[in-house]
C-alpha cells in the first residue's frame, strides 16, 4: 500500500508550548500536513472535530491549558481520532508528572514520544532530571519502552543517538539526525507532531511506517547540518529538507 502525507494532508491539532508553536505549525506545513494551533477550552470541542489527529504538549503547561487537554482528548477518543502525548520534561516537576499521570489514566493515548529522561520518570525510575532535557541516569531503553507500550497499550518512541519505536511485541530502531538538532528549540516538539500526522495514514503497520518517517526526520537534519554553520541558518534549513522531501510511503 503506498500511503503519502502530501496527499492526505491530515489536519494535525496541535495543543503546544507557546515557545515551539510557530516552528511547530512551519514544520507540519513543511511535510504537506494542516496545522490548527488552539487550546481555548471553550472551541476545542469543534476544532477536534474537524481534526485528523489531536498533539498534545506539555512544554509550558499550566492549568488553562491543562484543562483544554483534557476535553481535547476526550473528544478525540469518541470521535476515534489518533491522540499523540508529548510528556516534555514530565520529571522536572511534581505538577508535571501528576498532570501526565491524569491524562494517561483519563485519555487513551495512541503515541508517546519522549526523550530518555522523560522515558524514566514515566516508568517510575530514577533519573537526573536536568529542566526539560534528557539529562543522565542508567536506563535499558528497549526494555523499558516495550513496557510503557504494553501498559499504556500504545505506540512509544524514544528518541535519543538511536530512536527507538515499539508498540510492546514489535521494536525497532533509527539510527539517523545530527547533533546540531539539539541546539535549536522545538525540534522534537515538532517531531511528535509529524509522527501523529502519520498516524492518520492509513497503515497496517504503523511501527514500520514511524520508523521510515523517523529515518526521513532525521536524515533532514543531516542535510541541513552539511549545508549550514549556524544555528539560525541551521533551523531554515531543516525547514526546507522537510519540504523537500517526499513524504510516500510503501507499507
Amino acid at each position: 500500500m503506498n500511503v503519502s502525507i502530501r496527499e492526505q494532508s491530515p489536519i494535525v491539532h496541535c495543543m503546544t508550548n507557546k515557545v515551539v508553536a510557530n516552528f511547530q505549525a512551519n514544520g507540519l506545513l513543511a511535510i504537506g500536513a494542516s496545522p490548527i494551533m488552539g487550546d481555548e477550552e471553550r472551541e476545542v470541542e469543534e476544532l477536534v472535530t474537524l481534526s485528523n489527529v489531536l498533539s498534545l504538549n506539555i512544554g509550558t503547561l499550566n492549568d488553562r491549558t491543562y484543562s483544554s487537554m483534557l476535553v481535547a482528548g476526550r473528544v478525540a477518543n469518541q470521535i476515534g481520532i489518533p491522540v499523540v502525548l508529548d510528556p516534555v520534561g514530565v520529571g522536572a516537576t511534581r505538577y508535571r508528572l501528576q498532570a501526565v499521570d491524569r491524562l494517561l489514566d483519563e485519555v487513551k493515548i495512541n503515541l508517546i514520544r519522549c526523550n530518555t529522561g522523560e522515558l524514566a520518570s514515566l516508568m517510575k525510575k530514577e533519573w537526573a532530571s536536568k529542566g526539560v532535557d534528557s539529562g543522565n541516569g542508567q536506563l535499558d531503553r528497549k526494555e523499558e519502552a516495550m513496557a510503557l507500550a504494553r501498559q499504556k497499550e500504545c505506540i512509544v518512541v524514544v528518541t535519543g543517538e538511536e530512536d527507538i519505536v515499539t508498540d510492546g511485541s514489535c521494536l525497532k530502531t533509527v539510527r539517523a539526525g545530527h547533533v546540531r538538532m539539539t541546539t535549536v528549540t522545538g525540534t522534537g516538539c515538532l517531531l511528535s507532531s509529524i509522527l501523529g500526522a502519520h498516524l492518520a495514514l492509513t497503515s497496517k503497520n504503523h511501527v514500520e511506517l514511524l520508523s521510515s518517517a523517523l529515518y526521513e526526520y532525521g536524515a533532514s537534519g543531516e542535510e541541513a547540518a552539511e549545508k549550514t554553520e549556524f544555528s539560525g541558518a541551521f533551523q531554515q534549513a531543516f525547514l526546507d529538507r522537510l519540504s523537500a522531501r517526499g513524504w510516500r510511503y510503501d507499507v
